[in-house]
């Protein structure tokens, strides 16, 4: 690694790192119930309530229901649901009750609206009575005044602006003097919307039973998802049974003190006024109301520990029950494998009886194996993973990504037929294929094999390689077959005659010589031409042999030009080579006198 890699690697260990502490850090946020993280508003860790009321019972409930799946669940959420509305509901009485009975010190502002509290208590009574007297007919109405029916009129209104001064006033004192009745009822009013609302928008569907809410779950993901769930909900469950225990103990503590007061005051009887025995005989009876609703508070509490712990029960037999579906995943992903690794050893033998060239055999194993374990795991992603819900996309766009990988194949199988036609290839024709020429050995489905034979027009000997091609070539490229029945080609012999010989005789001699020599596989080269051209009559094109003259620098040079097969192409060029020498050899005086040839067909001068 270089010096950038290693930098980069530290820097992304780092952010790993710095990461992974964060998330620790913050991990509370993440809590399925939001409202506990009122917990950590002090250093202490008690609760601290967001309202003058508790409602975490309700709270509680209601977040657990939510998550309930099967009717087991469903079942036991409702039946949670309803007491811990009522335990809230016999909360707020519990504190509206405890509010009536407190009696504030009042000092400043809050004691001058007190006394003017007072005194529009005082003024509305007035006007109750007054309007009272016009109305049956007896009150006073000094020397000019309007009619009966007019004072009474003014007196009614005077009395509406008097209590609408008295609700101001009494809001004003509460806020002033921090009297927790005005806030009971302002979070009592929002506590019965809230709970019309919801159950209005609560679903009645019951879900299935246990087991068949777990059937469903069909791939190993899911199955494993669903387990991870409910392992969540059993902690949650748990978690609200320990707080309902908490709730049970705070409640109890209650009850004891409030029997502790109770009993306080039984010596304060002797010497007390009616109006202080009348207080006191009002406030005994409100404690023993706030008794009574603690003592069905703590019975409500006792009912959802045990019901959270049935709840729990049911979770962990859910829990069970997935576990089962994992384990028989696991067997079948574990048979899977097993299967695969039979049948890769099966066709492996199978493969050592029926092939016996050694490359071809390994070639064979190693798809067999490449196949076999591709399949296996096709199987292993189906039984994780399940069949895929877009499968119409998925299935188009995989076979598009298929088409553009395999198009050379799909061109190549494409391609045989047309080699396959009349026009195409067979084996043992001589052809050209992208610049490399051979003689066709093997002719496949999908390749076509050649034995090289290097620049064969010159030699035709094989260099001993093989050379394969994707029949591709057949459609979107281009091949020469020089294979007709003989194999035919044009062959051309250069000889420099020097100056002083009679050249026209010479001319005449070969031309005559190489008509003879090659008068055979001019006519079958002639008669293969017409029947593969499918002319009738002479064909426009023939194969008799040429000899032209051209100047050159010591003399004059003789072409010969003669069509022969490519098999026999050497034979026939040492041949006319012979030929040649031997007219030069027997030809007149002068000529006798001339060096044989060169190798490359040129006369020694």
């Amino acid at each position: 690694m270089n010096r950038a890699s290693i930098v980069i690697v530290l820097v992304m260990l780092i952010v790993l790192a710095g990461t992974l502490a964060g998330a620790f850090l913050t991990r509370g946020v993440m809590a399925d119930l939001p409202f506990l993280q009122a917990r950590k508003g002090n250093w202490t860790g008690a609760y601290v309530p967001s309202g003058v009321v508790d409602q975490r019972p309700w709270q509680t409930a209601a977040t657990l229901a939510a998550l309930a799946q099967s009717t087991e669940e469903k079942e036991l959420a409702r039946e949670a649901e309803r007491l811990a509305d009522h335990e809230v509901d016999q909360a707020f009485s519990q504190s509206l009750r405890q509010a009536s009975l407190e009696k504030p010190n009042l000092s400043g502002q809050a004691l001058a609206l007190q006394q003017r509290v007072t005194e529009l208590q005082e003024t509305i009574k007035n006007d109750q009575a007054r309007i009272a007297s016009l109305s049956a007919g007896t009150g006073r109405r000094p020397a000019g005044a309007v009619s009966n029916g007019s004072d009474l009129e003014i007196v009614k209104a005077q009395l509406g602006l008097d209590q609408n001064e008295l609700t101001d006033s009494i809001e004003d004192l509460a806020r002033e003097s921090g009297a927790q009745l005005v806030k009971l009822q302002q979070e009592l009013a929002a506590r019965q919307a809230a709970m019309k609302q919801y159950r209005d928008s609560a679903s009645k569907d019951g879900g299935q039973t246990a087991v068949a809410s777990a059937e469903q779950y069909k791939t190993f993901a899911q199955q494993l998802s669903t387990w991870r769930s409910l392992r969540n909900r059993r902690q949650l469950i748990a978690q609200a049974e320990q707080l309902a225990r908490a709730d049970v103990a705070a409640l109890t503590g209650d009850q004891a003190r409030l029997k502790t007061e109770a009993a306080g005051p039984g010596d304060k009887a002797v010497g007390e006024s009616s109006s202080e025995r009348i207080d006191r005989l009002r406030q005994l009876s409100a404690q023993q109301n706030i008794q009574s609703i603690l003592n069905d508070r703590v019975g409500a509490q006792r009912q959802l520990m045990a019901l959270y712990g049935r709840w729990g029960e049911q979770v962990e037999i859910q829990r069970k029950i997935v576990l089962h579906l994992i384990l028989r995943s696991l067997a079948l992903i574990a048979a899977i494998c097993v299967l695969v690794i039979l049948a890769g050893w099966a066709l492996q033998l199978a493969l050592e009886k029926m092939v016996r060239d050694p490359r071809q055999k390994q070639t064979l194993k190693t798809v067999l194996n490449l196949g076999t374990q591709l399949v296996g795991l096709l199987l292993i992603l189906l039984t994780i993973f399940g069949v895929p819900q877009q499968m119409p996309t998925i299935l188009g766009l995989a076979t598009a990504g298929l088409t553009v990988v395999f198009q050379d194949f799909i061109l190549a199988f494409c391609g045989w037929f047309v080699l396959m036609g009349p026009n195409g290839v067979r084996v043992r024709d001589w052809v050209e294929i992208d610049g490399v020429g051979g003689e066709v050995v093997k002719l496949g489905l999908f390749r076509t094999w050649l034995l090289e034979t290097g620049n064969w027009t010159a030699h035709g000997h094989p260099t001993g390689r093989r050379v394969s091609f994707l029949n591709g070539y057949a459609i979107r490229g281009k091949y020469f077959n020089f294979s007709t029945v003989g194999q035919w080609m044009w062959d051309e012999i250069k000889v420099t005659v020097p100056p002083g010989t009679d050249i026209h005789v010479l001319i005449k001699g070969i031309y005559e010589a190489t008509v003879k020599i090659t008068e055979a596989d001019a006519k079958m080269a002639e008669a293969e031409w017409k029947r593969v051209t499918h002319e009738e009559g002479s064909p426009q094109f023939s194969a008799m042999p040429s000899v032209n003259l051209r100047p050159a620098g010591a003399g004059v040079d003789i072409v010969i030009r003669y069509i022969t097969r490519a098999g026999v192409r050497v034979e026939t060029r040492n041949h006319l080579f012979a030929m040649i020498v031997e007219l030069m050899q027997g030809g007149s005086k002068e000529d006798r006198n001339l060096a044989p040839l060169t190798p490359h067909g040129r006369l020694k001068g």
